[in-house]
């Protein structure tokens, strides 16, 4: 199917003499209507961008800036309830954690949870409703826009807003001095990547959702467990061994190891094994959502 060329209707009634001469007329021309030629368009027609899949970031951008407020405030409501809630409220009775209050351990906890919810959550039900609900991935793969450029610009959009949130929980902790401005440098990059890891992680749960209750499954079983089991709430340390043997290799718990030293000011261990789990994560998900989503959608 190709798009209708609004160039059509105005040159329908037109005589001229090369339409009056069809053996004058390109040989790329088609012809439409009868006996006239028609020029096919001077550009393939595809959203615009610095390459392909930037095109649908774009895309996914211009849409959400009409509502970018709203969204911002539900992304960022539920990390903020239970910063205040928990910092403030159950900080009071525990008193430091980890050489420092608890409610500034709780703020880099916070900062990767709600990168992991706002990143999963984008690819799943947004990402969802354009691919199967409104059709839009299917309108898109009528432009010279592949399977893999739309799959890597829903997940760079969602690890783009992952990073709002996580930076904007950042800016918060730091007014109120439970976090380094200065941080920002290392933090910005750590939340883009957990943002990216999470983002194709969970659009393999999009290949594979026969209808949104699906990713309930996902929400349930696999990103509660690790909201309460890498770290977020208290350290590692108070898991027993075998336990922390396994959460260690949860993307959540990486996220978390790389922003939290950060936020506080301290060193990070082993960062380049933190950086290369969240890569093989974002690089695994994003292999497997793909081979499923052509066998979906180009079945």
């Amino acid at each position: 199917m190709t798009e209708h060329d609004p160039r059509d209707d105005t040159n329908a009634g037109a005589t001229t003499p090369q339409a009056a001469r069809p053996a004058e007329a390109s040989p790329h021309a088609t012809t439409a209507r009868g006996h006239l030629p028609v020029q096919p368009p001077d550009a393939p027609r595809y959203l615009p961008g610095v390459t392909p899949w930037m095109g649908v970031w774009r895309r996914n951008f211009l849409v959400w800036r009409k509502l970018a407020i709203a969204s911002m405030f539900g992304n960022l409501a539920d990390p903020m309830i239970y910063l205040f809630g928990l910092g403030f409220g159950l900080g009071m009775m525990v008193g430091n954690v980890d050489g420092t209050s608890y409610i500034a351990f709780l703020a880099a906890g916070t900062v990767g949870s709600s990168v992991m919810f706002s990143a999963s959550f984008e690819s799943m039900y947004s990402g969802f409703s354009r691919m199967h609900v409104q059709r839009t991935w299917e309108a898109l793969m009528h432009t010279p826009l592949t399977l893999g450029d739309i799959v890597l610009g829903e997940v760079v959009w969602a690890a783009s807003k992952a990073v709002l949130s996580g930076v904007a929980i950042l800016l918060v902790a730091s007014v109120l001095g439970y976090a380094r401005i200065d941080s920002l440098a290392v933090v910005l990059p750590a939340v883009l990547l957990a943002g990216l890891a999470f983002a194709s992680l969970a659009m393999v749960m999009t290949a594979l959702a026969p209808s949104y209750d699906f990713f309930m499954f996902y929400q349930t079983l696999v990103m509660t467990p690790m909201l309460l089991l890498s770290g977020v709430f208290f350290p590692l340390s108070q898991l027993p061994a075998a336990a922390r043997h396994v959460t260690e290799w949860l993307p959540l718990a990486h996220a978390v190891a790389l922003i939290r030293p950060a936020m506080l000011g301290r060193a990070i261990d082993l960062p380049w094994l933190h950086v290369g789990a969240l890569v093989a994560y974002t690089v695994v998900g994003f292999s497997v959502a793909l081979v499923l989503l052509r066998r979906r959608i180009l079945r």
